[in-house]
């Protein structure tokens, strides 16, 4: 809450920035095979992977190629972008997921 809170009271102009990074990165990792991708509505990305892909070993294999995401369950991950995201990142974040991702 008090990144929320810090952004509310500093970065508001930023906010749909984070929205918009957002939405990017969605469409990009929505190309990969058998991903389902909820259209987000913050800042806030909920990838839901294919059968045998497993959260953990995307997450492991997305830090190794310096993307930082989250295990949101056994076959569930989220990413999230925000102040420190630029439009780059996320257009690495995207094709980096999309490949590791498309095997």
């Amino acid at each position: 809450a008090a990144a929320g809170l810090h952004a509310l009271d500093h970065h508001v102009a930023r906010l749909a920035d984070d929205h918009a990074h957002a939405r990017r990165l969605a469409d990009l990792v929505r190309a990969a095979p058998g991903v389902a991708v909820e259209a987000p509505d913050t800042n806030i990305v909920m990838i839901d992977l294919p059968e045998g892909v497993t959260a953990d070993a995307v997450v492991s294999s997305a830090a190794a190629r310096g993307v930082r995401l989250s295990a949101f369950g056994p076959r569930r991950l989220r990413a999230v972008t925000h102040l420190d995201v630029t439009a780059e990142d996320v257009r690495r974040a995207g094709e980096t997921l999309a490949e590791i991702l498309a095997g």
